[in-house]
């Protein structure tokens, strides 16, 4: 084997492991748990209730593409919500542009959310779950502003909004 032939194969075997890897941060099996929140639903259940993208997160743990969500762009008065229950999750005065593509807040409603721990992709984040179904709504870190210095970023193909009556 050439030297060229060499390079050629591993170059292709970085590409491989590259477009794997994509598509390994795009959805984790299994990732909601069954069995520990009010609402629940069969998988066929959820499927019907749900579209095939918000499925994806909601259920199966996946992270939308970033800056895709149409609610990056919400600003009126309001309240967001699960995508998968209704259950309310955020006020629409605790969001904010965290610059990273995704819907951030700095506050859930009170008993809104849960949270666990999440060792997935090789880094160790926490997870945040709706507490009513379960649903994956996306991560909660330590860099957001004050007053709590939390940012949650979720994915706005987990959460619906309903804006405030006057």
């Amino acid at each position: 084997m050439t030297r060229r032939e060499l390079i050629g194969m591993g170059s292709v075997g970085v590409v491989a492991l590259a477009i794997a890897g994509r598509f390994a941060l795009m959805e984790r099996p299994s990732a909601t748990p069954a069995g520990s929140f009010p609402v629940q639903h069969s998988d066929a259940e959820w499927r019907t209730l749900l579209s095939p993208a918000s499925y994806n997160v909601l259920r199966k743990g996946a992270t939308e593409p970033r800056y895709s969500s149409p609610l990056l762009k919400e600003h009126r008065p309001g309240t967001f919500a699960c995508a998968g229950c209704s259950t309310a999750l955020f006020r629409s005065q605790t969001k904010y542009d965290s610059q990273t593509g995704w819907p951030s807040f700095w506050e859930a409603l009170p008993k809104a959310v849960t949270t666990r721990d999440d060792s997935s992709l090789g880094m160790s984040r926490t997870e945040v779950l709706c507490s009513t179904c379960g649903g994956h709504l996306g991560h909660l870190f330590e860099d957001g502003p004050k007053p709590t210095g939390l940012r949650y970023c979720m994915n706005g193909l987990a959460l619906t909004f309903e804006p405030a009556t006057a």
